[in-house]
């Protein structure tokens, strides 16, 4: 059975930084993608960023690239979403999921999502 599980969210000031962690467990695809989402009341899940399963590859939304930062531990089987500069905007429930296709960029695309972990950003 295919399990993921975020935590490190939290209450950060704006401007700070925040890193959060998704573990995951059971069989999932030798290839596609491990990636990241958030959704604010009254938004779509919005795309944040992702990492191919099987090579370091990334992937990531244009308004946040530079600030989020995807990266894994394969020991530990754990994906981490590192974000910097922090803004209110960045105020959201963030998802850790999996696909079967490498180059997954939407919701739909995905088969396989953590509970999220809340993350708030203080102005």
């Amino acid at each position: 059975q295919v399990q993921l599980v975020e935590s490190g969210g939290g209450l950060v000031q704006a401007g700070g930084s925040l890193r959060l962690s998704c573990l995951y467990s059971g069989r999932l695809f030798d290839h596609g993608a491990m990636g990241w989402f958030r959704q604010s009341p009254g938004k779509e899940r919005e795309f944040v960023g992702a990492i191919r399963r099987s090579v370091d590859i990334t992937y990531y939304a244009d308004s946040l690239a530079g600030r989020f930062t995807v990266s894994r531990d394969r020991t530990k089987r754990t994906i981490f979403l590192q974000m910097n500069s922090l803004k209110p905007e960045d105020t959201a429930v963030y998802y850790c999921a999996a696909a079967q296709r490498i180059g997954a960029l939407v919701a739909d695309e995905y088969d396989y999502w953590g509970p999220g972990t809340q993350v708030t950003v203080s102005s």
